[in-house]
Order: structure tokens, then sequence, then C-alpha cells
């Protein structure tokens, strides 16, 4: 529970400018301290909750950073709550949502916040900490929770990390440890390094890396990295930190924020309902939120009533264990063996062949949201997405409880959002940049819809067995496009092992993907204009090229592969695709088609008025095709 909210600054957003009919919106700074009684059922689960330090009132305590956006004039809102969990720290909403730019962490200005999306609609938007280890520069989002002891002695355990040198992030000079090292003389600490996950690990000599502090080594005689091959370190660690309280954190915070009369000072008006929505990491996050309990506050209330996760696959994070590292996630090339993925995946009620277990996502005990999760063709390829609607061996479709949906916005990639490039970066093909963000706006206003009035959302869409339209990775029935890589394999997903020393499992879940027509566009899902009236081939995959490991599975990036542009340049390269003069007779013939599927879309409620007309006029204005 909270125990004290403290504003420290209100301040006018974008000069007070107005966003439609609700008006000017105010900036509110704050932070939130609680405390957590360890012997409550509802904190029971969080790891080393009992090796705390606690009180004199027995709880256990935290701090954290809480960033509101409110209309200035409260009746002009909506009363709804839209919370949007960070991910590492950072504020993602409006440079996905809102087609916005990256990065920005506070904002301030009209440019800062896109088309303004969410506070046209009149949400009272709300972000808090969650992670203490999360970057806290330029107003990241934090959580300041206490460090495990045992009767006051430090905790030691062996520990394992993993460094890739420019995939992820830039190229690194010096890796940077999740947690302190216990001593810098650990004679038996190792690294080792390998090419590929499936390569025999070779271990770097002690001569050849040094301990550059307690939290960071480095290769020595100038020695760098070699760019996308996996160092694998072991070394003993010490001070983990009470990191599950996050997950109590936010729902104490959004407990408060909805249920307790003082919070009006915070939010200006009374709250109704609460939304989330999380993106990549932070939709995760609210996987494990609900699966873990805590979408039910400490007085037995909900939390949340409706959740948006996108692009979280099928995973969970590695967060609410002792030494957890939550910034890691596995593909098929990167951080294997690291929890992130366990049984149960689906909120259908299932068994498992692999584990033996029986479960749900969801719990049954009515503290579960309405859940709308949404996923672009990456997370089939690399986060085992197919498992959310089939049985664990990918024999079945599964019917879903009435309170989840689930889509695939079809030729989308991991991170896909307006203003993305087709820069290749480590990659063989052009990246892909196809924006799903009209879908998910459309979802986000259905799911509003479903949580406020009860009015259904559209029926899941996805690619299904009955269909034919899901399959083996090998059988897509992609075509033979002339200098295209093509990637015919899926991220493993396999029962959880020991991650501090793991081995490759036997067994693995059977996860499938889209089926291509034959411009190698998926055939199922959300099909928005690019893939239904199409000027390329889109994908949620791409492979690495040298001196990256060739060959491997790029790490969420997709490819864009355009088509000819006329006949003469289709047949001197041997594209099988037709061409764009081919397709289209004319540039009315061009918006007709696209007319037809926004409307389609629109009818269904998967494009939002707004966006159909944004497409019409993209498809006005699109030099590719003749006049």
């Amino acid at each position: 529970m909270l125990v004290s909210f403290d504003i420290e600054k209100v301040e006018p957003l974008a000069d007070g400018a107005p966003f439609g009919d609700v008006g000017a919106y105010e900036r509110v700074i704050a932070k939130a301290k609680g405390e957590v009684d360890p012997k409550h059922p509802g904190n029971e689960g969080i790891a080393l909750i009992d090796k705390a330090p606690i009180n004199a009132n027995g709880r256990v305590e935290y701090t954290t950073d809480v960033f509101i956006l409110r209309p200035k004039d409260p009746a002009k809102g909506n009363g709804r709550i839209l919370y949007e969990v960070n991910n590492r720290g950072r504020k993602m909403l409006f440079g996905n949502i809102a087609d916005g730019p990256q990065g920005v962490n506070d904002p301030k200005t009209m440019a800062d916040v896109g088309n303004g999306f969410p506070m046209r609609r009149g949400y009272t938007i709300v972000w808090s900490g969650w992670d203490p280890d999360a970057p806290r520069a330029n107003m990241g989002l934090g959580l300041s929770a206490p460090v495990a002891t045992d009767d006051g002695k430090p905790i030691v355990d062996m520990v394992r990390e993993e460094f890739v040198s420019g995939t992820r992030v830039g190229n690194l000079d010096v890796f940077k440890l999740s947690y302190e090292a216990a001593a810098l003389d650990q004679a038996w600490a190792r690294l080792s390094v390998r090419e590929r996950a499936g390569d025999e690990r070779r271990e770097v000599p002690r001569s050849q890396w040094s301990f550059v502090d307690a939290r960071s080594i480095r290769l020595t005689d100038g020695a760098k990295p070699k760019p996308g091959w996996l160092y694998e370190f072991h070394y003993e660690a010490t001070n983990p930190k009470v990191q599950g309280l996050g997950f109590a954190a936010t729902r104490d915070v959004v407990s408060w924020l909805r249920y307790d009369p003082a919070a009006i000072a915070a939010t200006g008006g009374k709250i109704t309902h609460a939304l989330a929505i999380g993106f990549s990491q932070a939709g995760r996050y609210l996987r494990h939120h609900i699966s873990a309990g805590f979408n039910r506050d400490e007085q037995g209330r909900k939390v949340f009533d409706g959740i948006h996760a996108h692009i979280a696959g099928i995973g969970r994070i590695f967060f609410n264990v002792p030494f957890g590292q939550p910034a890691r996630t596995g593909t098929q090339h990167e951080d294997h063996g690291f929890p992130e993925n366990a049984f149960p995946f689906s909120t259908a009620m299932l068994s498992d062949p692999l584990t033996e277990e029986e479960g749900s996502l969801f719990r049954g005990d009515g503290s579960d949201p309405k859940l709308i999760e949404t996923n672009t063709s990456t997370e089939y390829w690399q986060k085992g997405a197919s498992l959310l609607h089939t049985d664990p061996l990918g024999k079945q479709d599964l019917a879903l409880p009435e309170n989840s949906r689930v889509y695939m916005i079809a030729g989308t990639q991991h991170g896909g959002r307006a203003g993305a490039t087709t820069d290749p970066g480590p990659n063989v093909n052009p990246r892909n940049p196809h924006n799903p963000m009209p879908a998910v706006r459309a979802l986000l206003v259905a799911l509003d819809d479903w949580v406020v009035s009860g009015k259904e959302p559209p029926p899941s869409r996805v690619p299904t067995l009955a269909a034919g339209t899901l399959v083996e990775p090998d059988k897509t029935g992609f075509p033979a496009i002339p200098g295209a890589a093509v990637v015919k394999v899926t991220n493993r997903v396999a029962p959880p092992v020991d991650w501090i020393s793991p081995a490759p499992p036997e067994d693995a879940y059977r996860t499938l993907v889209c089926k291509v027509d034959s411009d190698g566009n998926e055939t199922a899902g959300v099909r928005l204009p690019d893939i239904a009236v199409p000027l390329a081939t889109y994908s949620g995959w791409n492979e690495y090229k040298p001196p990256y490991p060739a060959g491997e599975l790029a790490d969420r990036d997709g490819s864009c592969l355009p088509f000819p542009t006329d006949k003469a340049t289709r047949e001197a390269s041997g594209d099988p695709r037709p061409s764009i003069a081919e397709r289209y007779a004319s540039g009315a013939d061009y918006v007709a088609k696209v007319q037809a599927v926004v409307a389609a879309l629109a009818a269904d409620r998967l494009l939002l008025a707004e966006d159909a007309e944004r497409y019409l006029e993209r498809a006005r204005r699109e030099p590719r095709v003749a006049p």
C-alpha cells in the first residue's frame, strides 16, 4: 500500500496548447512511497521478501518515480487511466502509439507527443518505476528497492551474464555487469566466447580480460569484442535487490490513483477505469503481472480493467527471482537459457505434455483483466507467438476465453513504428518500415469500449491450423527473390533450464508461422494496406551478414523487399513477383484498391477513421505508381 504521494511539480504541457475538445494538459511529477506486508498473501510470491529489511511496522519499504499527464479541466477528460509500463525506464507511448519521436523521456512540447492521440481521447496518462536498475537519466523511471541480506550478511551467489557487441547496442569496449562482483580477485571467474549458441564455448584466458571495477569487465591489450559473438561471464555477485517489489509498486500506485479519494490531487478528477499498455519488455511485464497475481490489490480490488500487451510474444520477464536480469530477452541468436518463457503461455486452460503442468496465463480468481495481445510477424519467428493460440505442440487451434483476444499484424517487425527506415544495419536485407501502430491504436480504442461499455472487440485475427495459414517455418511458400536472404527456422522455445549453467534442452514446443502468398506477404492476421495493396514484400525476419554471425536469425528485425517498378526491370532481374506497373493500371486504380481495404478494416473496427484518411492521402501521393 502507498503511505505517501508527494507531488514535486505541476506545470503545463506544451505551454497549455489544447488537444482537441479535451483542451490543455498538465505534467505532474511525483514520488510515491509504499510498504508491503511480507506475510500478506498478495506479497508472499515476491522473491527475497523474507530477506528484506523491515520497518517498525514489520513492512518492507520502496519508493517509486511517478509521472502523470492529466487534463487541466478534469470534466473534459474521460475519467480513465492509461498506464504505460515503462521499458527499461523509458516512456515509449508517444514514439509508438502517437507516431512521435523516439527517445523522448521528458515530454514537454507538442513535438514530443506526436499526434497527441491519447490526450485527444482524454486519458489521464500515468507512468511509474518498477525496475530498481532502470536508468534514471533524463527522467527515466526507476524504483528504490532494498537489498536483501542473510540476517544482515551480504548474499553472494554465482551469476551468469551474456554480452553481445553491435546487435542490440553499439560496439562495446566494456561489459557492464548486472550485479556487483563480490570481489575483484575471483580466481575462478571465467569468460568464454562462441560465435553461435550451438558452438562449443572457448574460454578466454584470465590474462586476456580484467575487472574494470565491481560492475564491469573488459578485454585487455586493446582487444575488441567480435561483432555479434556471444561472450558469457560467470562470477560471484552480491547485494541482490528485492526486485519483485516492482510488481507491488505498480499495483499499489494504480490502486491508490483509482480508489483513494486523496488521489484527486494527482489525477485532477475521479478515476472510473484503468487500462494498461506495454510495448515489448513492458508487454511481457504485463503478462507476468497478470499471472503472478498482481492485478488484485491488498484489499482484493482489481487494478487494471483492461490490458493491451504489444509485441510480447509468449514472454514474461526474468525479474522476480534472486539476481534477476529483467533487461534480457531471448532470441534465436542471443540470451539463451535465461528465464523468460515458461508454460502456461496462453489464456486458455491447457496441459503441457513436456512438463506435465496444467494452467493458464489467467488466474480465474476474479482478478483477470480484459486482455488484448497484439504481435508483429517477428514474434512468430522469435518469441513463440503461435503458442498464444495453439496447444504446446502446435497440433490444435485454441478457443480463447471470452475476456481474451489475440491479433497478428501481418508483415510487420518488432518495434515497427512511424518513421522507421529500411537501413539494413547488421542484416542482409533492408529492414521493414511497415508501421503496425494504426492497428494498435484501433485495438486500444476497442479495449476501452470493451472495458467501459461492454462492447466486444473484433474477433481474434491470427493464422490458424484450420485455415492452413499456420505452418512450419520452412513451408511458408516464400518466393525466390533475387539477392534476398530467406529465413526458414524459428527461435526454439523450450521448457526452462538451469540459467546459471544452461544445457541445450532435449524437448521443445512447436512454434509455427504464417503462410505467405506468391509475393511473400502473409496471408492471415490484420492485413493493413501495405500488405493488402502492396508495393513490396514485408517480413518479420531478417538474417545477419558478416562480420556478424552470417546466417543467424537477426535479433528482432524484419525485411522489406520492394517490387520491381516495371516489367522490363522484373524480367532483367528474374524476380517472380509482378512489377508495380503490372499490378496497378494507374494511380486512381491504386487509390481505389486502398480505399476498399481501409473501408473494410474500418468496418471491422481494426482501423480508425483518422488513420483510414491518412492511408488514402498517402496513396494519392504515392510516387511509385504511375499517374
